[in-house]
């Protein structure tokens, strides 16, 4: 168990006058825990106070390592699970449950009055979350190198004629091949299709004078990388340079301004006034970025309804875009780790306009 982020959410909790809190967000129990387990529909919690030792509440089907110095509450698949929860809390105090607790369960918590209330305490677990230690933000810099490195080979691979399933296959072939413990995802979009951002991978066929824009990312020791390139094929027309390059700026002056302090809504608006003034407003249609670690999206995002300032040890993304409906679209995205006086970016994969074949 890791001792000292458990502490760290027990001093905000202090600092919220929050006296109870039950993790169950499986990324926040390998948080805390430090391994991996997929509970599926069983509960699987640990009861945290500001008073007393926390307890872990699991079915007697999952085996945990030896040596894990918490108490342990086990239950099995016949037992009421929220009568072996609310056995753990205290009824006279309020408790705090994350975002993704099971409503049924909490249903059942509510209507036994297992505690005196409920609030959401997923930003006392987020803002701990969100700034990485040392040793987080070096597997951060790993998964992204991995990254970086499948993308450096993938060029080779792409073909005229050859279908975006095909080159997502490719791609998560070598996530393997280079390292990744889990292949993640591969957005593959050609021409027209890549001006839909969560274009699902078809049998579009690729042709000269199409964009390629790919968006992936690998897990590596428990940790998301994340990157977009744009390219083009064999040919590169006038309009598609233009939007490539606004794009191009607008990520490059989002990431200029990455520091501790800055407000990441001021961030989101460097990179929008680049496309707006370009003449495409309209058509930068998401937030600038979202954060990541071990998962793929975490709380926070790059956004104009964020006025948080940013923090060192925060990662999140820089992805703008410029999405024209039957034509085609473009999007640049690295991740970048904030630093004491700015920030780091984790991509190093080029990102001027390239033209492959």
């Amino acid at each position: 168990m890791n001792q000292e982020r458990l502490e760290r959410i027990v001093r905000r909790m202090k600092e919220d006058g929050l006296p109870q809190l039950v993790l169950s967000d499986p990324s926040t129990m390998e948080y805390v825990l430090g391994y991996p387990l997929s509970p599926m529909e069983r509960m699987y919690a640990m009861v945290v106070s500001t008073e007393r030792e926390p307890v872990l509440l699991l079915n007697d089907l999952f085996v945990i390592p030896d040596g894990v110095p918490v108490r342990q509450v086990r239950y099995f698949d016949t037992d009421d699970s929220a009568a072996v929860l609310a056995a753990q809390l205290d009824k006279n105090s309020v408790c705090g449950v994350e975002k993704t607790f099971i409503a049924k369960l909490l249903l059942a918590l509510q209507e036994s009055g297992a505690a005196k209330g409920f609030v959401n305490a997923s930003p006392i677990v987020d803002t701990v979350r969100a700034c990485k230690s040392p040793d987080e933000a070096q597997k951060m810099r790993e998964s992204s190198k991995i990254n970086d490195a499948v993308m450096d080979r993938l060029v080779a691979y792409i073909k005229e004629g050859m279908t975006e399933l095909e080159l997502a296959d490719i791609i998560k072939n070598i996530f393997v091949e280079c390292g990744a413990d889990k292949a993640g995802f591969a957005i593959v979009a050609f021409g027209a299709n890549a001006a839909d951002p969560h274009h699902r991978n078809d049998n579009t066929r690729l042709k000269s004078g199409d964009c390629v824009l790919i968006d992936m990312g690998c897990v590596k020791n428990g940790y998301y990388s994340d990157m977009t390139r744009t390219f083009f094929f064999k040919t590169v027309s006038d309009r598609q340079r233009e939007v490539y390059d606004l794009v191009l700026k607008a990520n490059l002056d989002a990431e200029a301004m990455v520091a501790p302090g800055v407000r990441f809504c001021d961030i989101d608006k460097a990179a929008r006034d680049v496309i707006t003034q370009g003449g495409y407003g309209p058509r930068f249609i998401h937030r600038l970025g979202h954060s990541i670690g071990m998962n793929e999206h975490e709380a926070g995002d790059v956004s104009s309804a964020n006025t948080d300032p940013v923090l060192p040890g925060m990662t999140f993304s820089i992805e703008p875009g410029i999405y024209l409906p039957g034509e085609f679209g473009v999007r640049i995205e690295d991740l970048v780790l904030v630093t004491e006086d700015g920030c780091e970016l984790l991509n190093y994969n080029p990102k001027e306009l390239t033209v492959l074949g």
